[in-house]
């Protein structure tokens, strides 16, 4: 793990003034630049050859023929893969750029890259990346239950299965994607995950590794929060929840016409594809507070220094009103870009303008410069 005091003396050589807030272009990197551009910062996307052109053309800062300038992105790095990143970390130094981590640059680069040899400043917690892996023995999962935080109920063995449950394990093919699929059973998961490896979605080796849990029936948010290390404060600045393929598709199908699938359509896939903003009943944002001071205060203590900047609690919320929290981002979240130029509702009114979470970054990288206590918002 590159140490915090390795990354302070990358920090000493860079000109404070002329910060670049840097991040992989895909995942929330539209949310991440907008908002430091709303805070005065130079943005910097490294992105990949044939996906570029969204951030290299599309949103990049540029001036119409009649003088008024539209974008916000000032430079895009084209990469032939993303994972390239590791070798362009000196231009990274050398133009002062603070990276913001999100679930792309993790999984694209490598986790073990990231900790081990990505020489750069970046806003929030290194060593914390490596727990939204589930197959890790100290997983979001071995934290929440040191918290004594709320989670669905884990089922070791499938044949012990006698209500309906959810299968956790990755898609065979899109790795960044889930193969989930759902069983109320022994024998229709037997069934199910017969017939998802014969269609190429999932595979043996990945069940044999899956995380078996209870089905929450009820609706999903996604909790996007902020916690300062330099005012020592959790701040909840929105709330999400997903659109996801081709799931969405079956439920807007009568049961009768979902029975009448052909196999290739017939289980449900679970890829995000997008994002919806909501908020929530004000009786429980209670209960949301006391979850997010829960897992801060366990990440201070089994992940020192703790959580920095933000994180997502995904959760599902049962008849009686219990949340499960059955996801974790201890980075941005993967809907942010809902808040982007125009904010969020919770932290549009606690700070009294438009804040979005890129927004937010932004501020706290920008505070902490003027401060001189940039140490306390990097690893």
């Amino acid at each position: 793990m590159i140490m915090r005091e390795q990354i302070l003396e990358v920090l000493e050589r860079y000109d404070k003034e002329n910060i670049r807030i840097g991040a992989i272009g895909s995942h929330s990197a539209l949310d991440i630049a907008d908002g430091a551009k709303e805070e005065g910062f130079k943005t910097l996307i490294v992105s990949q050859k044939g996906r570029h052109r969204t951030y290299a053309h599309y949103f990049k800062e540029k001036r119409t023929k009649d003088g008024l300038t539209k974008g916000f992105i000032d430079e895009v790095i084209i990469l032939e893969k993303f994972a390239k990143i590791i070798e362009i970390q000196e231009e990274l130094r050398r133009k002062n750029v603070i990276f913001v981590p999100n679930r792309s640059f993790v999984v694209y680069t490598g986790i073990d890259k990231v900790e081990n040899e990505f020489l750069i400043p970046l806003f929030g917690s290194r060593n914390l990346l490596r727990s939204e892996e589930r197959s890790e023995e100290k997983s979001y999962y071995w934290l929440l239950e040191k918290a004594g935080l709320p989670y669905p109920e884990k089922i070791e063995n499938p044949k012990d299965i006698n209500e309906l449950v959810i299968v956790k394990l990755p898609h065979a093919k899109k790795r960044l994607e889930r193969g989930f699929f759902t069983a109320a059973s022994y024998k229709e998961f037997r069934e199910k995950a017969e017939r998802l490896i014969k269609l190429g979605i999932i595979t043996k080796e990945d069940l044999a590794k899956a995380r078996i849990e209870k089905y929450i029936i009820g609706p999903v948010f996604n909790f996007d929060f902020f916690y300062s290390p330099i005012d020592e404060e959790i701040e909840l600045l929105g709330i999400d929840w997903r659109f996801e393929t081709s799931l969405d598709g079956h439920v807007r199908l009568p049961a009768h016409q979902q029975l009448t699938l052909p196999e290739h359509q017939f289980e449900p896939e679970y890829t995000v594809c997008g994002h919806a903003s909501s908020t929530l009943r004000e009786s429980l944002l209670e209960k949301v507070f006391d979850m997010a001071e829960k897992y801060v205060e366990a990440t201070q203590k089994y992940y020192p220094p703790g959580i920095i900047g933000p994180f997502t609690l995904q959760t599902a919320l049962d008849k009686d009103l219990n949340f499960y929290i059955y996801d974790v981002a201890p980075r941005t979240g993967g809907g942010t870009n809902i808040h982007m130029a125009m904010g969020h509702p919770y932290g549009n009114a606690l700070w009294r303008k438009s804040m979005s979470t890129g927004r937010r970054i932004a501020l706290e990288i920008k505070r902490a410069v003027e401060l001189d206590e940039l140490e306390k918002v990097v690893t």
